[in-house]
């Protein structure tokens, strides 16, 4: 692995041990590949996801635009299904990526939706 890579799993497990999802705040987690960007929230206790999106939903002028724009959007859409799924209050896991950039357009499109974190 390259050592990018390797800080990026380290601040990752170290992040992972203190923050998890319970049943009253489940875990809005972000990965963010070269391409795309995803959020999944998920209940930790029982292992299942709740509510996912990605900018692979999103229509061929944004996709194509994977910028904090076309993240914002998907905070905004996982928001929304999280709010349908009884979701309201959640703990953010920024996947050991730093809170800046496509990562803080997310969280504040989550914001926007109605996410509590």
């Amino acid at each position: 692995m390259s050592k990018k890579m390797d800080r990026r799993q380290r601040l990752k497990y170290h992040i992972r041990k203190k923050v998890s999802g319970t049943v009253e705040r489940p875990r809005l987690s972000v990965y963010r590949s070269n391409t795309n960007i995803y959020a999944q929230v998920i209940d930790d206790e029982k292992g299942i996801t709740l509510a996912s999106a990605s900018s692979l939903e999103l229509s061929e002028g944004a996709r194509l635009n994977t910028n904090a724009a076309a993240a914002a959007e998907v905070g905004k859409k996982v928001a929304e299904r999280a709010k349908e799924a009884g979701v309201t209050k959640v703990v953010f896991d920024r996947n050991g990526y730093l809170y800046h950039g496509k990562v803080k357009a997310l969280a504040d499109g989550a914001r926007e939706g109605g996410l509590q974190f």
